[in-house]
């Protein structure tokens, strides 16, 4: 059977789900999380709810519906969850040069002592095996295990640091703190557009767009 972490695995290595205007139904990821993942002219619904019952809500070819409140909201009811974000899903592969690698994090230091830290509780809500790191300018770069098992990222930038390139630095950063041979996930909400530039200009793709629901 094919899973969610299958379908993002292959989308890795390039590899997308046919762009047929079709939907895919599979199983939810773990207890914590369902969603609905949306690429081009194809949509996955990583619920525990059957492609009858999704049928039933979604008109044949309407590729907008999954994604609307009231097909959202009946997967809430349905689910037990709530939608927590409607973001862009975006994925970068890791630097692989060493020198590269080693030049993206030579300003961070390992944190160990900032769990009661908004940013950081939020990562813990929804990853496993979180790792926190900071730099000399008070920026915050996490990696962790996400939805379905994939690595992803998320940022910190201080108000009076903004605007100087630091976030790009740290989303960067980000990329040479998994495995050589990896990739790395972001979430962002298309309205904020200055974390979306970040993420762009740090060699971040965007592949498509997620509704995570959460307990």
């Amino acid at each position: 059977m094919t899973t969610l972490a299958d379908i993002l695995r292959a989308v890795e290595r390039g590899v997308f789900p046919p762009p047929d205007l079709s939907i895919t139904v599979v199983p939810a990821p773990s207890d914590r999380e369902s969603c609905v993942v949306a690429f081009t002219a194809h949509i996955v619904i990583a619920a525990d709810v059957t492609p009858a019952w999704v049928a039933e809500r979604v008109p044949p070819g309407d590729l907008s519906a999954p994604t609307n409140p009231p097909f959202l909201a009946a997967l809430e009811e349905a689910t037990g969850r709530r939608v927590n974000a409607l973001d862009a899903m975006l994925l970068a592969p890791a630097l692989t040069d060493p020198a590269d690698r080693t030049a993206a994090t030579t300003s961070l230091t390992e944190l160990t002592d900032h769990d009661d830290h908004p940013r950081v509780e939020r990562a813990w809500r929804y990853r496993d095996d979180v790792h926190v790191y900071g730099d000399q300018y008070g920026g915050l770069v996490l990696t962790g295990r996400g939805l379905a098992g994939r690595l992803e990222c998320a940022l910190e930038v201080p108000e009076q640091s903004r605007g100087k390139g630091h976030g790009r630095r740290l989303a960067t950063a980000a990329r040479a703190l998994i495995p050589a041979d990896a990739h790395i996930w972001a979430q962002v909400t298309p309205g904020n557009a200055a974390s979306f530039r970040t993420f762009l200009a740090a060699g971040y793709k965007p592949v498509g767009s997620e509704a995570l629901l959460v307990k």
